[in-house]
């Protein structure tokens, strides 16, 4: 890697810093030459302060670290991609980003389709919606419809129609959330788990 420190006259370029694990971004700050390479030999992001005009280590006060796992620099060479574990919280507000945000783990899409499951749970009419329909008649109807979906995924995993694979696929792993709801955990339960048995 060779970022351009020389872009800008004043020799910053931008240290965008990103949860190695959570993906999350969780702040911004700004590195010269000296500020990467004390980033580089101690594996702790140190930051150019323009304020202050020094150097300083991030969670040299606090205790929060910001241990280094990777660096990637952009194609313009002029701004880097800082992967890290974050030790305690990130902002200086006490936050663990400087936008308010919660650093937990997020799963796009199926984050989003676990809170409708939740929402229509909670919310919804039993008469008018499918997902409180299940919830209503409770847990052995909830597994039932899983065990069903999965015999049915395997039958289709069998066959060489993709389609009907893809959608019993999707129909098993939709039924499985609301089942994990159903039992009071979430995706980053399992997560949890299976990291556990990766190291």
């Amino acid at each position: 890697m060779n970022p351009d420190f020389d872009k800008d006259n004043n020799g910053l370029i931008p240290a965008i810093i990103q949860d190695a694990i959570t993906k999350n971004v969780l702040m911004l700050g700004y590195m010269n030459r000296e500020a990467y390479k004390k980033t580089l030999d101690t594996k702790k992001v140190t930051f150019y302060s323009r304020s202050r005009n020094k150097l300083w280590t991030k969670g040299e006060e606090s205790g929060n670290f910001l241990n280094l796992v990777d660096i990637k620099e952009d194609c313009d060479k002029d701004t880097l991609l800082v992967s890290v574990h974050p030790q305690g919280p990130t902002c200086h507000t006490g936050t663990d980003t400087c936008w308010g945000e919660d650093n937990e783990t997020n799963f796009g899409f199926f984050t989003e389709l676990e809170e409708t499951i939740a929402q229509r749970r909670k919310e919804a009419d039993a008469e008018k919606s499918y997902v409180a329909s299940l919830f209503k008649k409770g847990i052995n109807k909830i597994a039932q419809k899983v065990g069903e979906e999965a015999v049915e995924t395997v039958i289709e995993a069998k066959d060489d129609n993709d389609d009907l694979f893809l959608n019993e696929s999707a129909d098993l792993l939709f039924h499985y959330l609301i089942l994990l709801q159903a039992k009071g955990f979430r995706l980053k339960d399992i997560e949890k788990v299976l990291k556990g048995r990766s190291k």
